[in-house]
Parts: C-alpha cells; sequence; structure tokens
C-alpha cells in the first residue's frame, strides 16, 4: 500500500509543477472584490493554477508522507523524483508537444533501472 502512495504522491506532484508553471502572481494581483463579481469566469481562469498549486502540494505532502512511514527517506525520495521527472517529460511531449530527443530515452530509461534497482533493494 505504501508503494501506491509514492506512486500517487509522484502523480500530485506532476501537477503542482504544472500548476506552477502557469501560475502567475501577476495575473492574480489583478483580483479584486469587484472584479470578482464582474467577471467570474476571468476570474476562475486567474485562481484555477493557484488553487491547482496549494491542492497539488498539499496532497502531495500527504501521500508522500504516508509512504516514507513503510519506505526508507532516502529511498522513498529517489523514487517519487524519478517517477515525477518521467511524468513531468511524458505530459510534455504528449500534451505539450516538446520534441525528445534520443539521448532522452536513455536517460529515462536510466532513472527507471534506478527505480526498480532501489524498489528490489
Amino acid at each position: 500500500m505504501h508503494w501506491l502512495y509514492l506512486f500517487i504522491a509522484s502523480l500530485f506532484e506532476i501537477g503542482w509543477i504544472f500548476s506552477l508553471k502557469k501560475l502567475s502572481l501577476a495575473e492574480i494581483k489583478k483580483i479584486s472584490f469587484v472584479g470578482i463579481t464582474q467577471h467570474p469566469t476571468d476570474n476562475l481562469v486567474i485562481l484555477l493554477p493557484l488553487l491547482g498549486y496549494i491542492g497539488f502540494g498539499l496532497a502531495n505532502i500527504y501521500f508522500f508522507s504516508l509512504a516514507m512511514k513503510q519506505i526508507p527517506a532516502s529511498t522513498a525520495f529517489a523514487i517519487w523524483m524519478g517517477v515525477t521527472l518521467a511524468g513531468v517529460k511524458l505530459i510534455e511531449v504528449v500534451f505539450f508537444k516538446e520534441a525528445i530527443k534520443s539521448m532522452d530515452f536513455l536517460y529515462l530509461t536510466l532513472i527507471l533501472v534506478a527505480i526498480i534497482g532501489l524498489k528490489k533493494s
């Protein structure tokens, strides 16, 4: 069950990273109490990355802490980070149409090998 918590934490970390990428403090400062009632959909588009940042961040911390109750911290951190890195790269390639280089496959494979090695040790 703790390995599942670690995987869930990685998914929330991926969400946190992309919400951070979309978060703009300049946009958030545009919101006023008057503006909220006049254009609620505009404010929602501005607030969604902030809400995602907070929600994904808290969920990530919660599930990661559950996982570390049974998994050594160094192993949990390495696997959590590796899964997160691979997930971010996959999303960038699939949804944001970023180019993938041949060396990216090598490096992602090395991360995967390291994750498997840490899980087996």
